[in-house]
C-alpha cells in the first residue's frame, strides 16, 4: 500500500506540518490517519536505507492502528491532540510483541510481552507507532560498526553522525519520517541528537515521565522525552507521555500541566541566567556566534538576560561519569562476565571500568552531585530560566576509525542531567558546512511549561525550525 504514496504527494506535504496541524486536518476530515501513516511508511521506505534510523518498521501494525484512529474519529471518539499521529520509539523502550533490542547483539531476539509505560500512554493517546529506532548500544556504547545493525546517519549529511544515544529518533524526526519520536536521556541523549538533527528535544524533569519498561542505563539519572520538529509539538507529545507511574520507583506524583496552553509567545519579564562561559570557552566559534544571536532574540522579545557563572562543565561530567559507569556496570555485570564478546567494542570499553570503582568513590560522587545541584538551583532565586548552548560543536563525521568523542569534548547537556532539571534544545542556526546548531533552555524542576514557553517564543520569532535537509 505504501507504494501508492508518491514523493511530493499531498499526504507527504501534510506530514511536514507537524503534530498540531496534522491533528487539525484529521478532525476537519481533510486527511485521514491512514493516509498520513502511509506517507510516513513511504518516506521511510524511500530514504531510510541511506540513514539507518529504524531497526524495525511496524508497517502492518501502523496501518491497522491508523485505521482504528480513523474509525474512532468517525464515531466521535477523540483521544486528544496525539490521536492519529505517527511516532517512533527508541529501541530500548519495550513494545509487546515487537523486537526491543537496545541495538545490542545481547538482545537481538528479545520480544517483550508488555509495553513500557510510555509506549502504553502514547498508544492510549491515539498515537500510531510506525517503528523502533536505532540507538547507541544500550544507550551508551557510541556509534558502532560491529553490531547487527549499522549506526544511524545524520539527515543533513549522511557522512556525519546524528548524535546519540537517541540517534535514530533524532534522525527520523529530522528527516521527516515521523512528526515525533521518543528518546531517552541520561547525560544528553535526547538533546544531543535534537541539536545535531535540527529539531526540538526535551529532557523533562527527573520523574516526570515513567521509565518503567525502558532498559536502564543509569537508574539515578535516566529520563525519557520527546523529539519533534517544533517546540509546540514537543509540548503536545509531552502531554501524552507524562504522568505519575506508581510502578516506577523514580516517578514523582506531580499533576501534568496543559503544556500547549502555556505557549503564549510572550517572554516579557522572564529573568534568564545566561551561562555563557560553558560554550564561550569550549565551544566551536560558530556555536558561540549562533547562541549569542539566539540570546539577543530573547532579549529583543522582552526577556531580562544576565550572564552568570556556574561550576565548570568538567565538574558535572566527572561526577556524572563516576555515578553512571558504576550503575552501568551493575546493570551489565552478568553479561560482561559471561559473554563479553557479544557486546560492541565501544560499550565494553566504556563500561568495564565500573568494576574498579569503589563504593567510597560512588558515595563521594553522590555528595559532589548534591553540592553541584545545590549551587545550580540557588540561581533560581533570581532567575526563571537558564540558557546556554545545546551542544558545543556541529555533528561529528561518521568515521568507524575515529577517536572516542566522549573523551574529546565536554558535554554541555550534562549539568541539566545531573540536576534533574527540565532542559529543551531548539535549532538556532546552521554551520558553514550546513549542519544544525542549537540553543538549550533549562528551568526549575517540573517547570516544563515555562521552558517550553521560552522555546516556542524563540521559534515564533525565528525560522531555523523551518529549515529542512535534502534527503539522499
Amino acid at each position: 500500500m505504501t507504494s501508492a504514496v508518491q514523493p511530493g504527494s499531498d499526504a507527504e506535504a501534510i506530514l511536514d506540518r507537524g503534530v498540531r496541524k496534522i491533528g487539525h486536518m484529521l478532525r476537519a476530515r481533510e486527511v485521514s490517519a491512514s493516509e498520513i501513516a502511509r506517507a510516513c511508511l513511504a518516506r521511510i521506505r524511500r530514504h531510510d536505507g541511506h540513514l539507518n534510523s529504524f531497526i524495525t518498521v511496524t508497517e502492518e501494525r501502523a496501518l491497522a492502528r491508523a485505521a482504528q484512529a480513523d474509525a474512532e474519529l468517525a464515531r466521535g471518539v477523540d483521544r486528544g491532540p496525539f490521536h492519529g499521529i505517527p511516532y517512533a520509539l527508541k529501541d530500548n523502550v519495550d513494545t509487546a510483541g515487537i523486537l526491543s533490542s537496545s541495538h545490542s547483539r545481547i538482545f537481538a531476539d528479545r520480544v517483550p510481552a508488555e509495553d513500557a509505560e510510555v509506549a502504553r500512554r502514547l498508544a492510549e493517546a491515539g498515537g500510531v507507532l510506525v517503528g523502533k529506532t536505532a540507538t547507541f548500544e544500550f544507550a551508551i556504547g557510541g556509534p558502532a560498526w560491529d553490531l547487527p545493525w549499522p549506526p544511524a546517519r545524520n539527515p543533513w549529511n549522511r557522512d556525519y553522525l546524528p548524535g546519540g544515544s537517541s540517534s535514530g529518533s533524532g534522525a527520523a524526526v529530522g528527516a521527516g519520517f515521523v512528526p515525533g519520536a521518543v528518546g531517552t536521556d541520561t547525560g544528553g541523549s535526547v538533546r544531543w541528537p535534537a541539536a545535531m538533527c535540527g529539531v526540538a528535544g526535551l529532557k523533562p524533569t527527573y520523574g516526570r515521565v515513567s521509565r518503567r519498561g525502558i532498559h536502564p542505563n543509569t537508574y539515578s539519572l535516566d529520563h525519557a522525552g520527546p523529539l519533534t520538529r517544533t517546540v509546540e509539538d514537543c509540548a503536545l507529545m509531552l502531554g501524552a507521555m507524562a504522568g505519575h507511574d506508581p510502578r516506577d520507583p523514580g516517578s514523582i506524583d506531580v499533576p501534568v500541566e496543559d503544556y500547549a496552553a502555556a505557549l503564549t509567545g510572550d517572554v516579557r519579564g522572564l529573568r534568564i541566567g545566561l551561562v555563557r562561559h560553558w560554550y564561550a570557552s569550549d565551544g566551536h566559534p560558530e556555536v558561540v556566534d549562533a547562541v549569542d544571536a539566539a540570546v539577543a532574540v530573547l532579549r529583543s522579545l522582552g526577556a531580562a538576560v544576565e550572564e552568570i557563572v556556574l561550576d565548570p562543565l568538567q565538574d558535572y561530567v566527572d561526577a556524572k561519569t563516576t555515578l553512571s559507569v558504576s550503575e552501568l556496570y551493575a546493570v551489565h555485570e552478568a553479561d560482561l562476565k559471561t559473554r563479553p564478546g557479544e557486546f560492541g567494542r565501544h560499550l565494553r570499553t566504556r563500561v568495564i571500568g565500573g568494576a574498579l570503582i569503589r563504593a567510597e568513590d560512588y558515595i563521594q560522587a553522590q555528595r559532589w552531585r548534591t553540592e553541584l545541584v545545590t549551587r545550580a538551583m540557588a540561581h533560581f532565586r533570581r532567575f526563571d530560566l537558564l540558557v546556554t548552548a545545546g551542544w558545543l560543536a556541529p555533528a561529528d563525521p561518521a568515521d568507524p576509525d575515529g577517536a572516542d568523542f566522549f573523551r574529546k569534548r565536554l558535554l554541555v547537556t550534562m549539568p541539566f542531567s545531573l540536576t534533574g532539571m527540565p532542559a529543551l534544545v531548539v535549532p538556532c542556526g546552521l554551520s558553514s558546512g550546513g549542519l544544525p546548531l542549537s540553543l538549550q533552555i533549562g528551568g526549575r524542576p517540573f517547570d516544563e511549561a515555562r521552558v517550553l514557553r521560552a522555546g516556542d517564543a524563540y521559534q515564533r520569532a525565528t525560522a531555523w525550525h523551518h529549515a529542512r535537509p535534502v534527503l539522499p
